[in-house]
């Protein structure tokens, strides 16, 4: 099995499947830590990416299966990125920035295609000779 070819429909369905249930079970992990556990928003998204770090260890240095920390690592994208939304985008007296969601929008628009243009100019991405 391979994390570098969706070229199956199985593979398609799991991908999509996995999108609408990181989506709903992420933004509803960041809500529970930074809301219901009253941690904040900033403070949830340490944890967040804490735990990302914690994937990368174990893949980089304990030599955790790569594809299941490629999911552990993408269903934590989702709670780290509304934990960020929240924090720009919610008022003073909930914790956040008050930006509001179109600067947040805005900010995230220009962070993801800042990201694009650099892999696709250093092409730091590609991986040679995928198994």
């Amino acid at each position: 099995m391979t994390i570098h070819k969706i070229d199956t429909l199985r593979r398609e369905a799991f991908y999509w499947l996995a999108i609408l249930f990181t989506f709903a079970l992420g933004t509803a992990a960041g809500d529970l830590l930074a809301e219901s556990l009253k941690l904040g928003y900033l403070l949830s998204a340490g944890v967040f990416a804490g735990l990302i770090i914690v994937d990368w260890v174990a893949y980089k240095y304990f030599k955790l299966n790569p594809v299941l920390t490629f999911w552990i690592a993408y269903i934590l994208t989702r709670p780290l990125g509304a934990s960020i939304g929240d924090y720009l985008s919610q008022s003073h007296s909930d914790g956040g920035l008050e930006l509001g969601t179109v600067i947040t929008s805005a900010i995230f628009l220009i962070a993801i295609l800042a990201t694009v243009i650099y892999l696709t100019k250093t092409r730091k991405d590609v991986i040679k000779n995928p198994a």
